[in-house]
């Protein structure tokens, strides 16, 4: 029998238009196919139903099936919704012809145009789980075979363009390529219509095609006029990314990619590599598709050491001008980090090349990220309405860690189609648009967790995708400024009047209500009279009184008996900062001394912000307000806990007490404060501590103003210069420590440790003896980012004499090993009996796991079950039998335990492949979060810089003009104060975030403790030499010191958690 495609044209043309990997070849077999079937390209829909008329052979059926499945849906109407419309579709990158798709199920007619004339970005996307069934629902593995395969989630911008191109142009989208858009055109006269400003000569009939909705995905760098762009900006980001040649050899196929591996949670890798080659990363993602991908964050001074950089500028755009990098230099540090983080495994590395035909590799900069204020416009002008919205970058920019860009700005292509169908329903400019904006609020917070679980379902109907949807969160009164007519130029600066914008905050609240508060407080305590903010607490008797009231049993009124002044106010300082939380802006001497009364003045505002709530009782308050950021006093307990427990590993302690295992974390309970004895000095002060120490930075020696003191360990610092000494960042709560030898304060990746002190050296930028890249020397088997090794977190050594060894019979090792960390509920339910092949499953699994002491299973319940997943793929569609299989929590948990080490998931790939592919959402996760930490953090010390320098500007005034009216200077530290409160809050966010960073950091780190432990364990017991026993049990006692440290996270989080309910309560009562 003869083949279909020996005897039918049309069929060859088919099949080269399916397997074209060119976007010119796509073009061209696109062409041949409407020749061969005597049809005329771009004719809407109906050019879609003729072609699939015309090709019915299995091939081409196998494809429709999959459009027609999508096209039926009832949100389309048959493809009859938008048949009135004309929509111009600007930009053809993945959210434009993904928006074109849309708009063309519709039945709109849909003209895209395009600047360039091929497709050559080879960077990866990473796909969220609904858009990888997005993309397989539109035939992605009838154009790409290899289109997320076994645990892959993630294809290359050039693959996806070219898939999404190829369903625009069978569903009859008219595409113009090497056209550019450079504005619109009104219609001159009433009656005619809206048209594009085309560059260089657009056809004649694109330069007359008049269209009712604009839709502009042309990138961050061209916003349509009207549109208003807002900045959001952070520390200083430098990305790099890299493409090298994937030749798909078996030992490139086995090298495994990297979902993300970051600092935040990590810190051994990077200092590995540090060591090893000198780069100094923040961290770094591998994906294998077309090519091998890599993308990474650098840091500034490891770049111009290593001469990537030729020199240090300020501003961004000439730091990273093609005139200040050296591109051979910067091959030469892509390509060791990239041979570095996959073991030399993958060979010799050779750049794939870009459209100009050079190394593909690039340094950019991230550091702000533009995002527009509004997603849609309307324009009016003669009486033709014009509707513009923006999808992708033009949108919102990406932040590249996240893994975001993709998936988000398909969603904002489905919101966008969804407003033409209301639009081309006949709803009203106002209500459009009020719609569009509500759900371009849901944006920015979208994720695969905060989403309908159930990716089948999702549409072109936004309740399909976004759970507890409100439509009318933006009404049509907000939106009035997006509407503008032209002709009619009052309208819209009436609007303009009518937008009242950012609501005004409220006063910041005067010194008199300070002072009113602070008189409250420290009322019918004996010798102290409150009159005023600075000479009534020199005597240190009111400060004492203040944190008694606030904080009962930290403090005897008869303790202070005996006491001079400085003594009991560096007594209630200290108290203030290790129980409340109220960090020192002023120093003890100058309280007594009255030398900086602006700086009393914002501490105890400190006070008034997080205890005005509490309520006012006669005599010492009965119960104290949790007040001050929790998260501040934890961190700042954890940081002298390690602090102690780093001098006591040092044998600087001569109490000789046994280090503590655990954190402590429980913020009622109070730390070990010395008790004065009457007529004893508390400790006598240091000479930083003189009289007007706090006016002045301890480590750089220059003027130090209130927004810009940060105190740590009772000196006053810049926080631009509280740096590590070796790498010079930014030093956060808990992340540092400070060397008892030279008195300097590192990050805790290069605090010298006693044993090898050159260790904390062997990284920083003034390190002579870091390697440069052409000197570097590859290790022979270098940590991976998942490799167990002891990272640099600060937990005590367990190699001290004075533990006991602790020695578990296996099926307790197995329980702490495998130790998921919950808070315990008061009562729990009955657990509910598991499905039988899940708990067969699970038995199987841990039968086959050597070591543990448990009963070998018969795997046969997972041999039925493995059948049973691949009987949908003996189907005629391979993708249908890649679905996950649906696990239920506690399975799936189970699983994940035991997938990567036990050798009997290797006989059954289908489990195999859905744990691993869900180990590898798990590590995005982890990634995805510490890097909006990070972004978050630089976001936060941004802001600080700027409250600063206003605060530095408003403390100078005040401190100079003493001549200004009385009025004018009371308003000056009212401004002064609010600042305060702003730095306030933005440092208690700090600490929530670097909470959670310790959150993640300990799972990274039990998760490495876990898998060595394995390695152990797997052994048998006659077997063991002493080395191994004893290393074995040194992780055991690492284990056990992690386990301590997160349940007192989870205990801290559980009691706040308890706390903030009673005070909901005791509110509403």
């Amino acid at each position: 029998m003869a083949s279909p495609l020996s005897t039918n044209p049309a069929h060859t043309h088919f099949e080269s238009f399916l397997q074209a990997q060119l976007c010119q070849d796509v073009l061209n077999s696109f062409r041949g196919l409407c020749g061969a079937l005597e049809l005329e390209p771009g004719a809407g829909l109906p050019q879609y139903h003729k072609i699939k008329a015309q090709l019915n052979y299995w091939s081409a059926k196998s494809l429709w099936a999959k459009l027609d499945k999508r096209a039926g849906q009832p949100v389309y109407q048959q493809g009859r919704a938008c048949t009135s419309t004309k929509c111009l579709v600007v930009g053809a990158g993945p959210c434009g012809l993904r928006a074109a798709v849309e708009l063309a199920l519709l039945g709109a007619r849909v003209v895209l145009v395009e600047k360039r004339t091929k497709f050559s970005r080879h960077n990866v996307l990473h796909l969220w789980p609904f858009t990888i069934h997005d993309l397989r629902a539109l035939g992605a593995k009838k154009f790409y075979g290899r289109f997320c395969t076994g645990t892959l989630d993630h294809i290359s911008i050039r693959q996806l363009q070219l898939l999404l191109l190829k369903v625009a142009l069978l569903l009859g989208v008219e595409i113009h390529w090497g056209v550019t858009f450079t504005g619109l055109q009104p219609p001159p006269r009433k009656g005619s219509g809206w048209h594009a400003q085309l560059q260089p000569n657009p056809p004649t009939q694109l330069a007359n095609y008049e269209f009712d909705v604009l839709i502009s995905a042309a990138g961050g760098k061209f916003v349509p006029e009207g549109f208003k762009v807002r900045e959001m900006r952070g520390k200083l980001a430098i990305g790099i990314t890299v493409n090298f040649v994937n030749r798909r050899t078996v030992e490139e196929t086995q090298v495994p990619e990297i979902s993300g591996v970051a600092r935040i949670y990590n810190q051994s890798f990077f200092q590995s590599l540090l060591k090893a080659t000198g780069i100094d990363l923040e961290n770094i993602v591998y994906y294998k598709d077309d090519t091998h991908y890599f993308v990474m964050t650098a840091k500034k001074q490891c770049l111009l050491r290593l001469g990537v950089l030729r020199q240090d500028w300020p501003e961004t755009d000439r730091l990273l001008g093609s005139a200040n990098v050296v591109p051979e230099a910067l091959q030469r540090f892509a390509r060791a980090a990239a041979d570095f983080a996959t073991h030399g495994k993958l060979g010799k590395l050779e750049f794939a090349r870009d459209a100009h035909g050079q190394p593909d590799v690039s340094a950019f900069d991230f550091t702000s990220m533009m995002r527009a204020e509004s997603s849609a416009r309307v324009q009016e002008k003669h009486g033709a309405r014009l509707l513009l919205g923006l999808v992708g970058d033009c949108l919102v920019e990406p932040f590249w860690p996240l893994g975001t860009g993709v998936a988000r700005g398909f969603l904002a292509a489905f919101d966008a189609a969804w407003m033409v169908k209301r639009w081309a329903e006949g709803a009203g400019p106002l209500e459009v648009l009020a719609e569009r904006e509500s759900l371009y609020q849901l944006l920015s917070q979208t994720s695969p967790e905060n989403m309908h679980r159930n990716v089948a379902q999702y549409g072109l109907d936004p309740a399909t995708r976004y759970p507890n949807l409100n439509l009318r969160a933006v009404t049509p009164n907000q939106v009035r400024d997006l509407y503008d007519v032209l002709a009619k130029e009052p309208v819209r600066k009436k609007s303009d009047k009518t937008d009242t914008g950012r609501p005004a905050t409220g006063s910041a609240g005067t010194q008199e209500e300070l002072l009113r508060w602070c008189q409250e407080q420290t009322a019918g305590y004996p010798g102290v009279h409150v009159t005023d903010l600075s000479s009534s607490w020199a005597d240190g008797l009111a400060l004492c009184a203040l944190v008694h009231r606030l904080r009962p049993g930290l403090l005897e009124p008869s303790e202070l008996q005996g006491m001079g002044a400085l003594e009991a106010t560096a007594w209630a300082l200290k108290v203030a900062e290790h129980e409340l939380g109220i960090t020192p802006v002023v120093s003890a001497q100058a309280v007594v001394a009255g030398s900086d009364p602006l700086g009393l003045i914002a501490y105890l505002s400190h006070f008034h912000s997080a205890f005005k709530s509490t309520p006012h009782s006669p005599g010492p308050a009965a119960q104290a307000s949790p007040g001050t950021s929790s998260a501040v006093l934890f961190l700042g307990k954890l940081q002298r806990t390690l602090q102690r427990t780093r001098a006591k590993e040092n044998g600087e302690d001569a109490g000789g007490k046994k280090p503590r295992l655990e954190v402590e974390a429980e913020t009622p309970s109070t730390e070990e404060l010395p008790v004065p004895e009457p007529g004893r000095p508390l400790t006598p002060p240091s000479q930083h501590q003189e009289a007007g120490a706090g006016d002045l930075c301890a480590l750089c020696g220059e003027q130090l103003y209130i927004l810009e003191r940060l105190c740590a360990d009772g000196r006053f610092f810049h926080r631009s210069c509280f740096r590590c000494h070796t790498c010079e960042a930014t030093l956060w709560p808990s992340g540092y420590g400070r060397h008892p030898e030279d008195g300097r304060f590192y990050c805790l990746q290069h605090l010298p440790q006693p044993d090898h002190k050159e260790d904390g050296s062997d990284g920083g930028p003034q390190s002579p003896e870091l390697p440069t890249l052409g000197e570097i020397n590859m290790p022979p088997g270098p940590p991976t980012p998942r490799a167990s090794q002891e990272g640099a977190s600060p937990v005590p050594s367990p190699s001290q004499p004075t533990r006991r060894l602790i020695r578990l019979p296996s099926p307790e090792r197995q329980r702490l090993s495998s130790l998921n960390l919950t808070p315990d509920e008061e009562m729990e339910p009955p657990p509910k009996p598991p499905r039988s092949c899940s708990a067969l499953a699970r038995q199987a699994l841990e039968g086959s796991f050597v070591g543990w002491g448990m009963p070998v299973q018969t795997p046969q319940v997972l041999v039925a079950m493995e059948e049973e997943e691949e009987s949908p793929s003996s189907s005629e569609e391979e993708d249908e039998g890649e679905e996950d299989v649906p696990l239920d929590s506690d399975m799936e948990q189970a699983l994940l335990t035991f997938a990567k080490t036990s050798g009997t998931m290797n006989k059954y790939p289908t489990w195999r492949r859905t744990l691993l592919r869900r180990a590898r959402e798990e590590e995005m996760k982890r990634f995805c979060k510490a890097q909006a930490i990070q972004r978050r953090l630089n976001e936060i010390e941004a802001a600080l810089r700027e409250l600063e320098a206003e605060g530095m500007k408003l403390e100078q005034a005040l401190r100079s003009q003493s001549s200004s009216p009385e009025q004018q200077k009371e308003l000056w530290v009212e401004q002064l104060l609010q600042l305060v409160r702003k730095k306030n809050n933005l440092v208690a966010e700090e600490a929530e975030l670097m909470i959670t960073v310790q959150e993640l950091n300990l799972e990274e780190k039990q998760w490495q403790l876990d898998q060595e432990l394995r390695s152990y364990m797997n052994r048998e017991e006659t077997l063991k030499t002493a080395a191994d026993q004893q290393a074995e049990d040194q992780v055991l006692r690492k284990l056990v010191e992690v386990v301590n440290q997160r349940d007192a996270l989870i205990r801290f989080r559980e009691e706040r958690r308890l706390s903030e309910l009673a005070l909901g309560t005791g509110a509403q009562g």
